[in-house]
């Protein structure tokens, strides 16, 4: 259970309320609100009236969540992959505005114990919802076959060696199981030449974001909840989408350039709107952040 009830710092906060653009007693979505900053932000907007509905997959942030008794936020322990079901259950209308902000959430990379970071010695389970019995991180490294490996370090980390770590990775666990993040990250570091361990970004990084995204099926997810964001929305209403990533943001860019030929929407950003200095030294976790927008106008 979290026991900090403090709403976390939320990225690119500015930039999200004036692309949403919220106005008293409207009414937004969103989808993944984590420690509810977005949202309190909105909150404030929509007075007296308006509502936010947060949708948040894991059960602990959404335990936590009900403990700050936010009144006008109506909270669901839901994917987001499930928004039009999710919609018509609340019975929310007059959706104004949706947000998804695609990041991972501090708290799973400090708190959780699940394996997202490589700076903890943790079980390699990596799964938002914590159902350890489902596909993890350590069931990928233990079972699956070598190529399939290689795939995922190569289409979902981007990682230039992920040849050299998959072959590193089938010989370790045929000495003994992989269970832990540091066992995982010294096998990268061994399958990896020494300047590779010496740049801005970890060594391992690439490595467990592959792991991450397959485990949580993170991109068909994502592909699946956009299309329904313009079932949801009310004409004139807008999408702020928060990605981490060239994978995630491709993603958005190509299905917000689909929907405008089709002339269903409006960009808002000709491209992806950056968090300022000041931000990334306040909230080092916002420097890889990237907020696109659009406006459906049917």
């Amino acid at each position: 259970m979290i026991n900090d009830k403090k709403v976390h710092i939320p990225v690119l906060e500015k930039e999200v309320l004036e692309y949403l653009d919220p106005k008293a007693n409207e009414n937004f979505i969103d989808c993944t609100i984590d420690g509810g900053g977005h949202a309190v932000s909105i909150l404030e907007r929509n007075k007296p009236e308006g509502k936010v509905l947060g949708i948040e997959w894991d059960l602990e942030l959404y335990k936590n969540l009900i403990g700050l008794n936010l009144e006008r936020l109506i909270l669901i322990n839901e994917s987001f992959v499930n928004l039009e079901k999710i919609v018509e259950k609340t019975e929310l209308k007059n959706i104004s505005g949706i947000l998804l902000d695609l990041g991972l959430s501090s708290w799973h990379l400090e708190k959780s114990g699940r394996g997202f970071s490589f700076q903890k010695d943790e079980q390699l389970i990596m799964r938002y919802d914590g159902k350890a019995t489902e596909l993890t991180a350590e069931k990928i490294l233990n079972q699956w076959p070598e190529k399939e490996i290689e795939k995922i370090l190569l289409d979902y980390g981007e990682e230039r060696f992920a040849k050299r770590i998959t072959r590193k990775i089938i010989e370790e666990r045929e000495l003994k199981l992989i269970k832990t993040t540091f066992q995982l990250v010294e096998i990268v570091k061994r399958a990896t030449p020494n300047w590779y361990h010496h740049r801005k970004i970890n060594f391992a990084t690439k490595t467990f974001q592959a792991l991450r995204i397959v485990v949580n099926d993170e991109l068909d997810n994502l592909k699946k909840v956009l299309p329904q964001t313009l079932k949801v929305l009310k004409r004139g209403g807008r999408l702020a989408v928060i990605s981490y990533h060239s994978l995630e943001d491709r993603i958005v860019k190509n299905f917000f350039k689909e929907n405008m030929k089709n002339n269903l929407i409006k960009i808002l950003t000709k491209k992806p709107i950056r968090p300022t200095k000041k931000e990334i030294i306040n909230n080092p976790r916002s420097r890889s952040a990237g907020l696109r927008a659009m406006e459906k106008i049917i």
